[in-house]
This record gives C-alpha cells, structure tokens and sequence, in this order.
C-alpha cells in the first residue's frame, strides 16, 4: 500500500509521531496530497520548530533548515498558527517573518537566562507578543552551570514574565541549572515582585516552601490553579513566631495597609478561597509536615481538586495514614472531589522499640474514612532504626515512584518511567522479577542497596526491562551490578547511561573481558563515574558507543 492511500486522519498520526521540522523541511512540495494533509489547521496549528539535538550541533544545517520552512512555508500558514514552540535558534526568525493573529500559546524551550532576558527586555516581536496577544506561556530556562546564577537577573525573569503578561492567564515556570545529572531549580520569589490581575492558572518549580507561600499571598489575584515542584521543604523564614513585638506591628500599620501586615506576619493563617486546584510536588525528604504543609493546606476551604507527592520524615512512630490524612487535612475541604497522592513516610528512631501498624492497619485506616482505591506497604518493625510506609491513590497517577521498599505489595505501575528503591534489607533477585512486571514501561532505574544478597543460587527465569535506558548503581553492593550487568540474570536491549563505580565495573567485567556482560553494556552511549579513574586496556572496546 501506498502512503498517500492512508486515510488523513492516518496520515495526521503518522505526522504527528514525527518531528514537525523533518515534515515541514522534508514532504511539503512532494505533491498536493501531502501539502493538504500537512496545512490541515488541525495539524499546522501547533508549530513546533525545536530543533533536535543532531540538527541543534551542526548550526550550518540547522540555519539552511530553518530559513527554508520560514521562506517557503511560513507565509502559507501564519494566519492558522495558534501555538508556537520555538527554541533561542528558532524564535526570532519564524516572528519575524509574518504577523500571526491567531497565536496566543508560546512555549520557549532550551532557552539560557541571558539569552531570555535579552528578548524580554529589548524591542522584540517576543516581548511586544507577551504584552499585547500571548495567554499562555510555557518557559523552560535551563544553563549549564552556575555561572551566571549570581546575575540579579535570576530572580526577576519570572517577576518580568508577570509584569509584561497583560494578558497572561496560564503560566508554566521553571528555572534551573544542572548539577553533574540533577537539574536544581534556581528561582527565588521576593515577596513583593509577583503581581498579576488575570493569572489563573500556574505551574511552576522553585527552591524553597517560602516561594510557595510568597506565591499564595495574594499578589495573584485570580490564580485558581497553582501546580507547583518545590525542590526542598524545610523551616520556613515567612512565618513569624507569636514574639513579634506590638510596637514593630504598629510602626508597620503607620506606614503599610492592614492586608500586608496580616500577610506579612501571619501568612499561615489566611484563607485562600479562590484556589480551586492546588498540586504539590517535592521529591527530598522533608521534616515540615505538620507545622507548614498541613496548615498550608488548611487554608484551602474550596479546594475541589488535590494532588499530593511528598517525602515525609519523622522520629514519632506513627505513619500517615488515612485516618490522619483525613483528620488533618481534608476535613477542613467540603468541597474537594478529586484526590490524587503519593505520600511516604520515613520514621527515623533508635529509641522506640514497639512494633509498627501493618499494612492491614494502614489500609484499615483507608477503608473507615470511606476512600477510593488505596495502595500502600509498610514495615511493622525497625531495620536499624528506620521504618518505612507508603501510601498512594490507585491507579497509580504519577511518573515517578520513590523509595520502594521489600514491603512493596505489587500492582500495575504503567505510568511510572522512573523508579528509585531503597532498603536496610538486601533486594532479591524475586523482587526485580516483581518490578520488571509491575513497572512495565521504566526507563530510569536507582538503585540504592548496600547489602548483599543473600540467595545467589538463581533459578528463576530471566528478567527483562524492555524500555529501560537509564541504571544507576552508583550506591550499591556489588551483587547488584551482577544482578544487572550479567545477561544470565537480566537483559537490558535498549540501556543507554549506567552510573557505577568503576572498580565494581571493572571486576564484573573482569577488566572488560567478560563475554557475559557484553550484551547489556553494547548500547551504553554513556556511563557516570564521580571518582577519578584510568581506563583499563580492553574498556572502549568493550564499550563500542561511547
């Protein structure tokens, strides 16, 4: 069969898998079927010229590409093109060609902050977009190292964002720079620069859970929906202690209205009617449950729609459960009807010696407070002075799973891409049996174990992680790496970038001479070593890709 015989509803599937620069560069002008297919407004509508990494290091190619698509194809399209997403190579030359009146979705990618400042602050199509037409905005400012982090730039790119937005109602927000292979948010909120009339929705990452608060107090007036990742929760300088003197209270009351003083001093304590859909995202463990993230949420009266993902931990020897969820937080929300969580809860003490709730008990805990379908697992004894419980909404509605235990009861798990476990106990070879099934589309896998296995006597049938590109076993006993690396216990078709240490490396490999481990390590493009090494004599053969 023909390509051109597929019906268009097919040919706009096939388009859509495909990079947008390879059709725009590679089918317009083949013939009139595949000009009509790729103008239909469904498709054309969305304009997205990021460029690939390939094409993005060979600028030459990149520019020849461009300039084609922005002569020979914008003019035909500027007036359907309803949303742009562009990159710092891209964004000006496709403004500057025409006018686009039907645009009002931009999405900035790849862009570093200096390079965004510039186009915010010059006389640019960018800017005067953002002012005049621009409602929703996506900007995704990442640099490479902390260079340029000290520029008084950092913190004012989101504020500037605001203040130009006049017609700004939706805003995805995030600021970072990478650290050896973490991305770390770099944006922090004064108190005083967010202001917008007409946000209602926001989606943002940011450092600390006072950016959270600055966020809520009122400076966003329509804001309904906030989604925000906090990088790291921990004792909060916006809250004020009960010692506050009267006389520094009045001296502010002479010269500032009653509302800042209200939410300067107490912002724990007002309420946040108009947020209707409020999600909170933070991955490091934090000990500012109670005193910070509960009484922010309690502030929520009209919430309708929840979504928690939070590290807790804590030295009383008691699990969140569905009692204290309910009890603590979601009594104070009449109006909430979605719940989406993924709560853990790390107990960490030497002295307590009585035994844990079980699992029965944590989903006991659910079933009286009438909840939806709850999955968990938790230990009932401590492992060297730690205990761990998890507690999530089924299905299971987050990408990433942290922090999974042996206790891990099992499930299906097929939107997670990636997981990181954790024990005081050694891992067989029976659970990553359990993970290969439950978490059938994984792609990154950390593993955190220094304890050795203890049935090395494997019988069991081979596993198999079809989608995985991603392993660390930087932290781990070597009996993982065997676990992993050998083609006798694990086949991994498509592993792109493994973390490890190199003398583990080394032995498994038995200095890279080891036919057992060449399958598994044949498509690595990359592998992270943080202590100083010299390469072994056989080690780029045995890795062909690198």
């Amino acid at each position: 069969m023909n390509i051109l015989d597929l019906p268009d509803e097919m040919l706009l599937a096939i388009f859509n898998k495909m990079n947008m620069i390879d059709v725009l560069y590679s089918l317009v002008g083949v013939n009139q079927r595949l000009d009509q297919s790729i103008f239909d407004p469904l498709y054309i509508c969305h304009l997205n010229v990021r460029v690939n990494s390939l094409l993005n290091s060979n600028s030459n190619i990149a520019n020849h590409i461009l300039d084609r698509i922005c002569e020979k194809i914008i003019p035909w399209v500027h007036h359907k093109i309803s949303k742009l997403t562009a990159q710092p190579l891209s964004i000006e030359r496709i403004l500057y060609r025409m006018n686009y009146p039907q645009l009002h979705f931009v999405s900035l990618v790849d862009f570093g902050q200096a390079i965004l400042v510039q186009h915010l602050t010059g006389d640019t199509i960018l800017r005067r977009l953002i002012i005049n037409q621009i409602t929703h905005l996506n900007a995704e400012i990442n640099d490479d190292t902390t260079r340029e982090l000290s520029d008084e730039n950092n913190s004012n790119i989101f504020e500037l964002i605001l203040s130009l937005g006049k017609c700004l109602i939706d805003l995805t927000f995030s600021q970072s720079f990478r650290d050896r292979e973490f991305e770390v948010p770099t944006l922090n909120i004064t108190s005083t620069g967010c202001v917008s009339l007409t946000l209602t929705k926001l989606k943002i990452k940011v450092n600390t859970f006072d950016d959270c608060l600055y966020v809520l107090d009122g400076r966003l007036q329509c804001l309904s929906t906030l989604i925000i990742d906090i990088f790291e929760i921990f004792d909060s300088s916006a809250i004020i202690d009960n010692t506050v003197s009267i006389s520094l209270i009045n001296l502010c009351i002479q010269n500032f209205s009653f509302n800042y003083i209200d939410d300067f001093f107490f912002p724990l304590q007002k309420k946040l009617p108009k947020l209707i859909c409020f999600s909170l995202t933070s991955k490091c463990y934090t000990k500012f449950y109670e005193n910070g993230i509960v009484s922010l949420l309690r502030r929520m009266s009209n919430l309708e729609e929840l979504t928690l993902f939070l590290s807790i931990e804590r030295t009383e020897p008691t699990y969140i459960d569905g009692i204290q969820l309910h009890d603590e937080v979601l009594i104070f929300m009449p109006q909430l009807n979605k719940l989406t969580f993924s709560i853990h809860t790390l107990v960490i003490n030497k002295y307590v010696t009585i035994d844990l709730p079980s699992n029965d008990d944590i989903q006991h805990s659910f079933i009286k407070r009438k909840y939806q379908s709850v999955g968990s697992y938790a230990d009932d004894k401590f492992t060297n002075s730690e205990s761990r419980c998890h507690i999530y909404s089924l299905p299971y509605q987050f990408d990433t799973f942290l922090h999974l235990a042996n206790c891990f009861q099992g499930g299906i798990f097929d939107k997670v891409r990636s997981l990181a476990m954790t024990d005081q106990r050694p891992f067989e070879h029976e659970l990553f049996d359990k993970i290969s099934r439950d978490f059938p589309f994984l792609q990154e896998l950390i593993v955190l174990n220094s304890k050795p296995q203890k049935n090395k006597q494997r019988t069991s049938k081979l596993i198999t992680f079809f989608h995985l590109v991603k392993l660390d076993l930087q932290n781990v006993h070597i009996d993982y790496v065997e676990q992993f690396l050998l083609e006798t216990n694990t086949c991994l078709p498509r592993l792109k970038k493994l973390d490890i240490e190199y003398e583990q490396l080394a032995i498994v490999t038995n200095n890279f001479t080891n036919g057992a481990a060449r399958y598994n390590c044949s498509q690595l493009r990359r592998i992270v070593m943080h202590e100083p090494y010299i390469c072994g004599e056989n080690f780029h053969s045995y890795f062909p890709l690198l």
